[in-house]
């Protein structure tokens, strides 16, 4: 039996070189970054040097990258944040962004009775940016729009920019959740109106547990995390060096080797999508995870046309044949919900079938495609 693992949208193999970083900082680079002592110094140069380095690529300023433990963390710190210290009042969001933003933003409307609307979605799943112009000009109150650049379950790309652009239009401070692109797109902060971001390195084959918040600079936000004068006085905690020197490792490789890993990526999403769609009848794509312009080349969401009873057993049946892959986000995978994400895009008739998450890395090939194709061809015709 092979072992195929395509469920990278959810985490992914960790890079041979950083590991190698990381045993490293393990066994001789054990001082805190916080004393004074030698130990302690070359640990927080380390610590500060990667602060640096993603700074550089990204384009901010080192003051501006804040690590925290992921991307959850970062998107509830951002939000809650901005109700708590910078006044805002709406939050304006889709019912499609990860639960690290919706189940924060239900949260803040029950304590602090903050507004939350949602931009209406087209049938693909992007969301309308004239009806979020509308929202922005609804009222005075202090205004956030959280909506995500890549889609974690069916890939679709927003147009951040011209979010960006209504953002400083109408006044309204701008948080995007880009744990799917980091890593995987080029970035410039300054060439975007945006005022938050946020980063899991597990997400481009770096270690669990570690991530970054990027915040515009005198952006006015206070701690969340309190106890310490880590992270200048933003988030306190030791920090965790093995696993920050392990995200810059991941990152600087992300990007050294970006244009040929994309490529990579790219073909191998083609290739399972027209193998997929040619070889099992009826077989379709979900929001625009077919198309490699308007959604990410990482991972590609199919509906397959098996009847509910067949479906059930269909992940079952993947695993049994060593393949990993998912229904939606890992996060809700014990969930009797289903997908919130195809809830709000399909109709009752083709929710009744399953659609399965597909996503791809630089670790992948195309006999391991093939090999998925053919399990479920013949699952099909079982």
């Amino acid at each position: 039996m092979q072992k195929v693992y395509l469920d990278n949208a959810a985490t992914t193999q960790v890079r041979e070189e950083v590991i190698q970083c990381m045993q490293e900082a393990l066994a001789r680079h054990y001082g805190n970054p916080s004393s004074t002592h030698s130990f302690g110094r070359s640990a927080k140069t380390a610590v500060e040097q990667a602060r640096k380095t993603i700074a550089k690529t990204l384009n901010a300023q080192p003051s501006e990258i804040i690590f925290t433990s992921g991307g959850t963390e970062a998107d509830n710190m951002i939000l809650r944040c901005a109700v708590r210290d910078l006044g805002v009042e709406t939050i304006i969001t889709s019912k499609i962004e990860h639960h690290a933003v919706l189940h924060t933003v239900e949260e803040l409307e029950k304590e602090h009775n903050t507004n939350v609307w949602y931009v209406n979605l087209d049938e693909f799943g992007s969301p309308s940016l004239a009806h979020l112009e509308e929202l922005l000009k609804k009222d005075d109150s202090k205004k956030l729009v959280s909506l995500m650049h890549v889609n974690n379950e069916i890939g679709n790309i927003t147009d951040i920019g011209a979010v960006g652009e209504l953002c400083k239009e109408n006044h309204a401070l701008f948080h995007s959740d880009t744990v799917q692109s980091i890593g995987h797109y080029p970035w410039d902060a300054q060439a975007i109106n945006i005022d938050f971001m946020t980063a899991a390195a597990h997400k481009f084959h770096g270690p669990k547990g570690i991530g970054f918040a990027f915040i515009r600079k005198n952006s006015g936000l206070k701690p969340l995390i309190v106890g310490g004068a880590q992270e200048r006085g933003f988030r306190a905690g030791t920090e965790p060096f093995h696993n920050i020197v392990g995200l810059e490792e991941a990152f600087v490789r992300a990007y050294e080797h970006l244009e040929e890993e994309t490529k990579t990526v790219k073909e191998l999403k083609k290739y399972f999508v027209d193998q997929v769609l040619k070889e099992v009848p009826g077989a379709k794509c979900n929001g625009f995870s077919g198309d490699l312009e308007k959604s990410t080349y990482t991972l590609a969401n199919i509906r397959l046309p098996f009847d509910k009873q067949k479906g059930l057993m269909l992940l079952f049946h993947l695993d049994m044949k060593g393949i990993a892959c998912s229904k939606g986000s890992a996060c809700q995978s014990g969930s009797n919900q289903g997908s919130h994400v195809l809830n709000e895009i399909l109709s009752g008739e083709e929710l009744e079938k399953p659609s399965l998450r597909f996503s791809f890395s630089i670790y992948n090939t195309k006999e391991e495609l093939d090999y998925v194709v053919e399990v479920l061809k013949e699952f099909a015709n079982s």
